[in-house]
């Protein structure tokens, strides 16, 4: 007795699968490369501040150094500052902290910083163990303060022009580079349009 033929498969559903593997896999390669595109933009991470343009947001905290002492945003007005928001709890803020300390030292604009939810001896134990490039370092313990800056973590810099106005934010670490074109173009702006 004779067995029946064996069943041809279709050969077109064959067909349509493979095409649409290979598109499948066309669109996957195209969309990794758009993403090895943009892995090297800069500020890739960073939302762009709402703030950007605006008055700074009013503060009145207490000075790391001196707890019974209040500072607010106010005694800042007539020339630029840069602030800088750190925290010992920050393994970032090591990273940049070297950094900070050279420009700092250069003097060309005034370096504030902003103590960001830690605990009074902590901050002072890191200051002292990394050095303090700051001209005052203000406490926002609570974190509330932030909230008005738009701050979400640390590190994160802003340069405040002499009106008061924010020109400028970064988050992350700052490095030679982003104050060489970002941080100090920005100032030089901001200084021209003062006169």
């Amino acid at each position: 007795m004779s067995q029946p033929a064996p069943k041809k498969p279709h050969t077109g559903a064959f067909v349509f699968a493979g095409v649409i593997i290979a598109l499948f896999f066309i669109g996957l390669m195209g969309l990794l490369y758009y993403g090895v595109q943009q892995s090297d933009r800069a500020g890739r991470d960073a939302l762009p501040s709402p703030l950007i343009g605006k008055p700074a947001p009013a503060f009145d905290l207490p000075l790391l150094h001196e707890p019974g002492k209040r500072f607010t945003l106010a005694e800042l007005r007539g020339q630029p500052f840069v602030m800088n928001v750190w925290g010992s709890w920050c393994p970032e803020c090591r990273v940049e902290h070297p950094v900070i300390s050279k420009f700092a030292l250069t003097k060309r604009v005034r370096f504030i910083g902003y103590n960001l939810k830690d605990p009074r001896e902590d901050a002072l134990r890191w200051l002292e163990q990394y050095g303090n490039p700051y001209l005052m370092v203000i406490a926002d313990e609570s974190g509330r303060t932030a909230i008005d800056w738009g701050i979400y973590g640390a590190p994160e810099t802003f340069l405040v022009d002499a009106k008061g106005i924010v020109r400028w934010k970064h988050v992350g670490a700052i490095t030679d580079e982003i104050i060489a074109e970002e941080l100090i173009p920005a100032l030089e702006k901001a200084e021209a349009d003062k006169r």
